[in-house]
């Protein structure tokens, strides 16, 4: 096993990936409300909105217990409908050198893809952080079909 990986998870959405780009990109300040069991809070730290270059922060629950992330922006594809998110601060990087989380869309579709360098060979994968991503999306899901 190395220490670098990458974890790819599609999940259907009835709402329309299109939509749940929007909201990431858009809405990303609703999150809170949408889905707390998950996400407690949301800041941009700097920039007005979620654009490149921006840096923010979020407070969400792992396992139970609570953790904070700080990310840079780093690229929006309008076109492709995706968004990458590089890791900057956080709890996260206690277990991974490196953290990258890239939220791309397509018709019925969103994927979560996260690349990851590992601190040590014995640090899990990060499977549950990709279920967070994928709880989240349908959290988010079920919020846009309720409109």
């Amino acid at each position: 096993m190395g220490l670098k990986g990458k974890l790819i998870a599609s999940v259907e959405v009835k709402c329309g990936g299109h939509s749940i780009h929007e909201f990431f990109h858009i809405h990303t300040h609703h999150i809170p409300n949408i889905s707390p069991s998950i996400i407690n809070h949301f800041e941009i730290h700097e920039g007005e909105t979620v654009k490149v270059g921006s840096i923010v922060s979020w407070n969400y629950n792992e396992a139970g217990q609570k953790k904070f992330i700080k990310q840079v922006i780093e690229a929006i594809d309008p076109d492709k409908k995706s968004i990458t998110w590089k890791v900057i601060e956080g709890d996260v990087l206690k277990l991974y050198n490196s953290f990258t989380a890239i939220l791309s869309c397509e018709h019925e579709w969103t994927t979560w893809t996260i690349e990851y360098k590992k601190k040590t060979e014995d640090i899990p994968e990060p499977l549950i952080q990709l279920g967070l991503l994928l709880d989240l999306t349908k959290d988010i899901e079920r919020h846009l079909l309720k409109k």
